[in-house]
């Protein structure tokens, strides 16, 4: 337990981690980087680059400044780091590595305002936050090695099917080496594969993927986009090996299922599946789910065209199956052939207008994921049209992010 002037001194910080957080966090990976180079073996470098794994971690450090005489109220955002931890293969062993560059990067930003008495108020705080982070993570690394066809860490996965899916993205099946069951998940979780000599890359590489299938196989199955370079964005060092490298037989390693963005029980409420692009498969694994349940349910999909829009049989045998599900498409730019085959019932973008008149029942409960903007924009059209707040449920892919509320005239 902390002292309450302890507590008094992290909560007077709150301001300055507001105005000086990722700069903090950009100095801290800096030096956590350059002391333990072994570390690069953990993090996603394209996340580092683009600044979101910095802003992430600034918002959780001010948050649990702010909080920290209630960290009840942050276990969702802490579970949902730990599920992220334990895949990746975060230990205890590296809290303190990591708290020792956090107070150095505060001491090196903040200089002179960094008094000996609030540097000790922080180091005594991080060891109380570190310490939930450990116990939450403790528990997942049980659960995971101790379910029924649960294991520890990383195993190694064949790859069983490769199948395009669309120009893009591509679907990769996997089956344990050993022949061994394979971990239960939840519709909307994920799984770490490890990445070992990638050609050019010196270190490993770690990427989360959702599932993409029925919660009830005996395989696993990811749907990965190639991000080729865009707008001076680089292309995924990641994605890029999975789609011109990798081959029915190769070995990966693979941690098992994790994330917290999956279906809450609510049968009496229609669900609304929402995705833009890739964003479209932990839905498409929410939506076998449902339709065993016969669950009413709106499953809505945009992509730019035909040529990107994946899954697009598997769906449609799934509506055709299900009177209880209906599917809508909306194709931003839809080429000829789209026109030809009437394909999808939206061009251009999801509109409130248009979501108005596809969600009759405003009590519905929506799962969202795919591209930030994409995201951004469904929110405050789904606001618009009258979904409360608390049935609004989105993933993002990378760090999290908050979603901004619209401002009102």
């Amino acid at each position: 337990m902390l002292q309450q002037k302890t507590i008094d001194i992290i909560k007077s910080t709150v301001p300055v981690l507001e105005e000086h957080g990722e700069a903090i966090t950009k100095k801290f990976y800096e030096l956590m980087f350059a002391n333990h180079p072994e570390l690069l073996n953990i993090f996603n470098h394209a996340n580092q680059k683009q600044g979101r794994q910095q802003k992430a971690l600034a918002s959780a450090v001010y948050a649990a400044a702010k909080y920290i005489d209630q960290l009840e109220v942050i276990v969702p955002v802490v579970t949902q780091i730990a599920h992220k931890h334990r895949s990746l293969g975060i230990k205890p062993e590296h809290y303190p590595i990591v708290g020792k560059h956090l107070l150095l990067a505060i001491k090196e930003v903040l200089q002179n305002a960094a008094t000996e008495e609030i540097m000790t108020a922080w180091e005594l705080a991080y060891g109380v936050i570190a310490e939930a982070f450990i116990q939450v993570e403790y528990n997942l690394y049980q659960h995971a090695e101790g379910q029924q066809g649960g294991w520890k860490d990383f195993r190694e996965f064949k790859v069983d099917k490769i199948v395009k899916e669309s120009d893009v993205i591509t679907s990769f099946y996997f089956v344990p080496v050993d022949e061994g069951k394979i971990a239960a998940f939840t519709s909307g979780q994920y799984i770490s594969l490890k990445l070992k000599n990638i050609p050019g890359e010196t270190n490993t590489h770690i990427r989360q993927y959702s599932l993409s299938i029925s919660p009830n196989e005996e395989f696993y199955r990811i749907s990965v986009k190639r991000e080729d370079s865009l707008n001076n964005k680089p292309a995924g060092v990641v994605s890029n090996y999975l789609h011109n490298n990798v081959n029915v037989g190769d070995i990966v390693e693979i941690s098992a299922p994790a994330g917290e963005f999956i279906l809450a029980e609510q049968a009496e409420k229609p669900i609304v599946l929402l995705s833009g692009g890739v964003g479209i498969t932990p839905m498409l694994s929410m939506l076998h789910h449902l339709a065993d349940k016969n669950q009413e349910t709106i499953f809505i999909h945009a992509a730019v065209n035909g040529n990107v829009h994946a899954f697009k049989e598997e769906v449609g045998k799934i509506v055709e199956q299900n009177h209880s599900i209906s599917s809508y498409y909306c194709y931003e730019k839809p080429a000829q052939l789209d026109k030809e085959n009437k394909v999808y019932q939206k061009e251009g973008y999801i509109t409130s207008e248009w979501l108005e008149d596809v969600i009759l029942d405003k009590q519905s409960i929506v799962y969202m994921c795919g591209p930030v903007p994409f995201m951004q924009a469904m929110y405050e059209a789904l606001l618009e049209v009258g979904i409360s707040n608390e049935n609004i449920h989105f993933e993002f892919f990378g760090p999290a992010m908050e979603l901004k509320q619209p401002h009102k005239a």
